[in-house]
């Protein structure tokens, strides 16, 4: 258990390369938002979900990234809105379509946050901004950001803060082939994931 951090599951997003609501998407036995969950409350003390709109199918505090008052919404309106509802020195933010995350992999990255404000991996030279860890003092930087007319996207962000970037070779560690960072972002994500070994999560 990471005691001193809470995960934020993000669920509000548009879904429109997926055509529908990605985060209700079966896979196995359990939705994509039921598997992350089922992961995050094995590492976290406390798990909240960041939506468009309250969703009553489950039963975790929820934000609304509406309230972030961030132009665009997206992923860093998300963010923002769970930062500001969370009272730990860190956050762990992961998407709701990253279903094969596993407790290794966020164990690891938990490691090296040291006197970083993020953690993030990189996958084929992408940062991974939605399965990271942020420090709590990031909300006055990302404010800071959006107010001077930053862009609004994570990855932006991610200049005006202290990042411990971890690479392939560190990540493979805990996970050989990567399948944590395997998000399903489209009909054909989720197909070949089911044909790839039968939706085993």
């Amino acid at each position: 258990m990471i005691a001193d951090c809470t995960a934020i599951i993000l669920a509000g997003g548009d879904s429109q390369r997926m055509g529908g609501d990605k985060a209700n998407l079966v896979l196995g036995e359990q939705t994509l938002l039921q598997h992350v969950i089922t992961t995050m409350r094995e590492l976290f003390p406390e798990v909240i979900v960041s939506v468009r709109q309250l969703r009553p199918e489950i039963d975790l505090p929820q934000v609304c990234d509406e309230q972030a008052d961030i132009a665009g919404g997206g992923p860093l309106a998300g963010v923002v809105a769970g930062l500001e509802r969370v009272a730990t020195p860190w956050v762990f933010v992961v998407a709701c379509d990253m279903p094969f995350m596993t407790p290794a992999m966020v164990e690891l990255l938990g490691k090296y946050r040291g006197q970083y404000q993020a953690v993030v991996p990189v996958v084929q030279g992408h940062p991974q901004t939605l399965s990271a860890f942020y420090a709590n003092g990031c909300l006055a930087t990302i404010r800071a950001h959006v107010a001077g007319g930053g862009k609004n996207s994570l990855r932006a962000v991610l200049g005006n803060l202290q990042v411990r970037y971890v690479d392939e070779t560190e990540l493979s560690t805990a996970d050989p082939v990567l399948r944590s960072f395997f998000d399903l972002d489209t009909p054909q994500d989720v197909a070949n994931a089911i044909r790839r070994d039968g939706g085993r999560i």
